[in-house]
């Protein structure tokens, strides 16, 4: 399990256990602090929940435009959908060296919001 560190207000930066190492995780929102209305905020985008599709399928995506299947995205905008997923604590982002990977953060979302990504899996499995 990774250690947790407080790094400004409510927002932790995951270590692996042991401390350093030449993986980082960039800072996002303890679990206790994720909010609802923010969540919904940042899956209130067709970008973002096509993301969140990815993302539900479990293990980490690479943030690459090929490897989330968005190519017709400029990269910037790309970055900002995952920003936005990120500080609303939908995701976490593991950097390693130059390439960055996205998780889903299911069992915090889970924890706080029980049902809440099983009926976003259903609505998206419909559409």
């Amino acid at each position: 399990m990774a250690d947790e560190r407080v790094t400004g207000e409510g927002v932790t930066d995951e270590r692996p256990p042991g401390g350093r190492s030449e993986d980082e995780w960039l800072p996002q929102p303890a679990t206790e602090d994720i909010e609802l209305v923010k969540v919904l905020h940042a899956l209130g985008d067709p970008v973002r929940l096509r993301l969140l599709s990815l993302y539900l399928e479990g293990g980490e995506v690479s943030c690459t435009l090929e490897g989330v299947g968005l190519d017709h995205l400029h990269k910037s905008t790309l970055s900002h959908h995952m920003k936005v997923l990120r500080a609303a604590g939908v995701t976490a982002t593991r950097v390693a060296g130059r390439n960055r990977f996205v998780r889903l953060r299911r069992q915090d979302l889970d924890g706080r919001f029980p049902g809440l990504l099983d009926a976003l899996l259903k609505g998206l499995e419909a559409q």
